[in-house]
């Protein structure tokens, strides 16, 4: 049966003519929100586990949802630690039932990608991939800050280093993403269709089934290794 998701509609049709600006502000501005305290401990319980695995090179699967795409990353590179965050507990702790045992390699965790990013920051670790992977495209022009490339924090997720990947079945998101990256001066930014036969997420299969095209911009283009399903 096809799915019947609606595509993203805004009368936003192109970049945001604000959006280099807001980056530019953003980047000359520190961001001092205060970090809340579950999220340290969220951390904390990462940083053990990632020490206590003698420090692999690291994932981070952002908005990561149920964890699907999280599983994915950590069959296809089982030498890497991958990391998928989420701020909703019900998604993080859904019993979705998948083949097999988990990788030993992943972990799923409740907590603000806001704050993560920065205490990730703070802490001097840097990731080999990163991935955004259909987050909530706030198509509302007046929304601009609320997507990831115009939020205040998108200098600090950029400067975590490795690659970075961001998917959306809205191109006008991608385009924004990809004009963010090269404000931000990472280097071989590409944005493109992105065709799959092996959804990663639950999204990208319901966008896929529903007909919609799927786009995605990265950085290190030659460096990416495609995320394949198991």
């Amino acid at each position: 049966m096809q799915a019947n998701s609606r595509s993203v509609t805004s009368i936003q049709s192109a970049p945001h003519p604000r959006l280099q600006q807001l980056v530019a502000r953003h980047l000359a501005t520190p961001f001092l929100k205060p970090i809340m305290e579950y999220n340290e401990a969220a951390f904390a319980h990462f940083e053990t586990r990632w020490r206590s695995a003698h420090r692999p090179p690291l994932i981070l699967d952002a908005g990561c949802g149920v964890g699907l795409s999280t599983r994915h990353m950590a069959i296809q590179w089982p030498h890497h630690f991958v990391l998928g965050i989420d701020q909703s507990a019900d998604r993080i702790g859904r019993h979705t039932v998948w083949p097999g045992t988990p990788p030993p390699n992943m972990l799923l965790l409740r907590a603000d990608l806001v704050d993560f990013w920065r205490l990730l920051s703070r802490a001097g670790i840097r990731l080999e991939r990163h991935y955004l992977l259909y987050p909530n495209p706030w198509p509302k022009p007046a929304h601009l800050a609320r997507r990831w490339h115009g939020h205040a924090v998108f200098p600090t997720v950029t400067a975590l280093g490795g690659v970075i990947e961001c998917r959306s079945n809205w191109p006008v998101y991608v385009e924004e993403c990809a004009i963010a990256l090269r404000q931000l001066n990472l280097p071989d930014v590409v944005s493109e269709a992105y065709v799959t036969d092996a959804p990663t997420t639950p999204f990208e299969k319901k966008y896929l089934q529903s007909g919609h095209t799927l786009w995605r911009c990265r950085s290190h283009a030659s460096s990416v290794l495609q995320v394949v399903t198991a």
